[in-house]
């Protein structure tokens, strides 16, 4: 059993061809996609078509949820951007997906917890907004009721695998599409990747065990950085050029 995992693409078409490309180079059919596919000043509609196109399993992200929860006036700026450029048939789509799922009998899939797909599973955000791992014992505790030996989730947009005590291994496949960000809540804090790739992992079962792959595809992000800034997007433009978000441009939009 082979797969690939990819999440959160943002609307970022480009980067999402350029893994795509990678996968069936890589030879391999199936794709689960952790969801948060369009919010973004970027290529909403551009992602539907590609996603429409690959037949991957899909849950829904925070993000999309939003897409559909809220009225547009009430929606953040990439929300809503992303929302009148998609199609009713997408939307519709989306809210289909379910939140969480077991793929196979063997894979569970989550956005951001079992629980919530607005919480951080594998980082957590100090109070003076500090991004660090989280404890051990409290990511195993948010994986007491699940039974598979592999736990996938995403919406940190960081690339990592955790070994739980039992054996069991959690993994973010990171971001096609938003290598950096920033958010206010719980407290006021910048993800940040450190290069500006697209990201998704390969997942492959083996008889030791699963075996998993992080990889990291280049593709012209300074297109889409180019599209960030000209809807006037900067903290965009800079995550999608660099990984990084300065504390300059941190501290402009949150007013530290």
């Amino acid at each position: 059993m082979k797969f690939a995992a990819i999440a959160d693409i943002h609307g970022n078409s480009l980067a999402l061809q350029a893994v795509l490309e990678d996968i069936a180079n890589e030879g391999i059919a199936d794709i689960v996609n952790l969801g948060d596919f369009f919010s973004s000043p970027l290529d909403a509609e551009g992602t539907a078509e590609l996603l429409r196109g690959i037949g991957a399993v899909s849950i829904r992200g925070n993000h999309d949820r939003w897409l559909v929860e809220q009225v547009p006036e009430e929606m953040g700026r990439s929300d809503r951007i992303a929302h009148d450029q998609l199609a009713s048939e997408t939307l519709d789509w989306i809210r289909t997906l379910p939140a969480t799922m077991v793929w196979r009998d063997e894979v569970f899939l989550c956005h951001g917890t079992p629980e919530d797909d607005n919480t951080y599973w594998l980082e957590q955000v100090t109070d003076d907004g500090r991004v660090r791992s989280a404890a051990l014992k409290d990511i195993e505790a948010r994986a007491q009721n699940i039974e598979q030996k592999l736990i996938l989730c995403a919406h940190t947009h960081l690339s990592r695998t955790v070994a739980l005590a039992d054996g069991r291994l959690i993994v973010n496949p990171g971001s096609v599409g938003c290598p950096a960000y920033i958010d206010i809540e719980p407290a006021p804090h910048k993800v940040q990747a450190g290069h500006p790739g697209a990201c998704y992992a390969i997942l492959e079962k083996r008889a030791a065990g699963w075996s998993v792959t992080h990889r990291q595809v280049p593709y012209d992000n300074l297109e889409m950085a180019r599209l960030a800034m000209d809807r006037a997007a900067p903290s965009w433009a800079e995550g999608l050029a660099t990984g990084w978000i300065s504390n300059e441009t941190f501290a402009s939009i949150v007013g530290a």
